[in-house]
């Protein structure tokens, strides 16, 4: 029988206490670090045992994650490199010739914003994507308001929830579960599909009035409007380069060469790794390191091909500003994934400095086990009831902070609820994403696409809601009939 120590339960209340401070829109760093030294100093009967966990957590999570911060690094790091060069706008310009009536824009921004934001992420994504298409789209008659929906969901819900390239948040929920990420991952694309699917089929009945078939005196008033603006959103550095992009020739080659061969790499990359994925080679930090280690090949040409003088300087530059917008991004995680770290026994003998030899503690797991007795044994129960704790864990904002608790119930529940720890784990994923990565509360980085499309954010994460909530139940109850 397990045995609850004094540990045990202050484990159990500053996860409630992480919860509730979600709720009230607050930052979780706070509680997690002085959580983490409250279970030490219990369970070790010593505070300076406490100081050393503090530091180790952080420095475990850290370790388990940099691969995770490194590819993200890369990729900013290739995106401002396409910028210098004008290959970034030059991988979307063709794509706006053919949006010619609101219907085939919608469609086209959704792949466009899917296809971007799997190898690149929304956040940077999304300039790119509403500072060219935007216009067009407009044009063609799509309302601002029903661009943003359909940025927000495919980018930020979609692409974001399930991160199939780059495999980040499906890292985070099977490390702290304690599983292999493949089948996390496989899952997680599944349900992000179905989600989205179902997402944007219900915001385009409910905005179907807002779509038009021709060029309208207000969407030419709001483009004329939306360019004056334009200014509040889009750098000094992105309108200098259009600038340079029409005075200099060679650039402009450059450019042109680059918008071909970095989308065709890419594509050849993905393809290559899907065919691959099924005997394991391409699984969890594999697959990451293949595309890092291509990313930082076109990074190296990309930096060198127009100014080899400058490359040298150039390069170092991108990389710290990958290196900044990764910590911004994923900084907050690294105390917030110790904290729960904790809660599998992977993790414990490392951050409390316990002997090889000895028991291993695994808090939430323990926890799980000695009150399985009063938990359903109900698929249905647990599956909706780890949806809602994803979907509360990223109320904080990020999406990506509440995966490693969503990660750890998940791997503690798999043994009472009827579904295995990867289908919980890819349900609280989808949970946790959806809601804090940016299509259901105003301040996550919904406000940059709000910002782009010159609308309210919180009347942006309004028309949101019922179709990412109501995607999100139709894909749990898939996952549950299915796995």
């Amino acid at each position: 029988m397990i045995e609850l120590t004094a540990a045990h339960w202050a484990y159990a209340i500053v996860t409630i206490a992480v919860i509730i401070t979600m709720l009230m829109r607050k930052g979780v760093v706070l509680p997690t670090l002085i959580g983490t030294f409250l279970v030490a100093v219990l369970y070790k009967s010593s505070i300076i045992g406490g100081f050393q966990a503090v530091f180790n957590a952080s420095l475990i999570a850290a370790k388990e994650l940099f691969n995770i911060f490194l590819i993200i690094t890369v990729m900013v790091a290739l995106l401002k490199s396409l910028k210098d060069i004008g290959a970034d706008q030059k991988m979307i310009a063709p794509i706006e010739k053919v949006m010619k009536n609101s219907y085939i824009s919608f469609f086209i921004i959704i792949a466009a914003t899917y296809v971007i934001s799997l190898f690149f992420w929304p956040t940077p994504a999304v300039p790119l994507i509403c500072t060219l298409l935007l216009p067009a789209a407009v044009r063609s008659g799509m309302s601002p308001m029903m661009v943003a929906i359909t940025v927000s969901i495919a980018g930020q819900g979609m692409a974001l929830s399930s991160d199939y390239i780059m495999k980040v948040a499906p890292m985070l929920t099977a490390k702290a579960a304690g599983i292999e990420t493949a089948p996390v991952a496989d899952k997680v694309l599944v349900l992000s599909l179905i989600t989205g699917g179902t997402a944007l089929l219900i915001a385009f009945i409910a905005n179907r009035k807002s779509f038009v078939k021709s060029y309208s005196d207000e969407a030419l008033h709001y483009e004329k409007s939306l360019m004056s603006q334009k200014s509040n959103f889009v750098s000094d550095e992105i309108a200098a380069g259009l600038e340079d992009d029409l005075n200099n020739p060679r650039k402009e080659l450059w450019g042109k060469i680059f918008a071909v061969v970095v989308p065709v790499s890419l594509l050849a990359v993905m393809i290559f790794m899907f065919s691959h994925t099924s005997g394991g080679r391409f699984a969890g930090g594999d697959g990451a390191a293949f595309i890092g280690g291509v990313g930082v090949i076109l990074l190296v040409l990309a930096s060198t091909a127009f100014n080899r003088v400058h490359a040298l300087d150039k390069i170092s530059d991108h990389l710290v500003e990958g290196f900044v917008f990764a910590f911004r991004a994923m900084g907050p995680v690294i105390p917030i994934a110790g904290f729960f770290f904790l809660g599998s026994s992977d993790f414990t003998g490392s951050i409390l400095s316990l002997p090889e030899d000895a028991a291993k503690p695994a808090f939430l797991v323990d926890i799980v086990q000695k009150l399985q007795t009063g938990i359903p044994d109900n698929m249905v129960f647990s599956a909706f009831g780890v949806l809602l704790v994803g979907m509360i864990t990223g109320l904080e904002g990020s999406g990506f902070s509440g995966l490693p608790l969503v990660g750890a119930l998940s791997g503690a529940m798999a043994n009472t609820s009827g579904l295995d720890a990867s289908t919980l784990g890819a349900i609280g994923q989808m949970g946790s994403v959806w809601t804090g990565g940016g299509t259901l509360i105003a301040w996550s980085s919904l406000v940059a696409v709000a910002g782009f499309c010159g609308v309210s954010v919180i009347e942006l994460a309004r028309k949101n809601f019922l179709p990412v909530v109501g995607g999100l139940i139709i894909s749990t109850i898939v996952a549950i009939i299915i796995w």
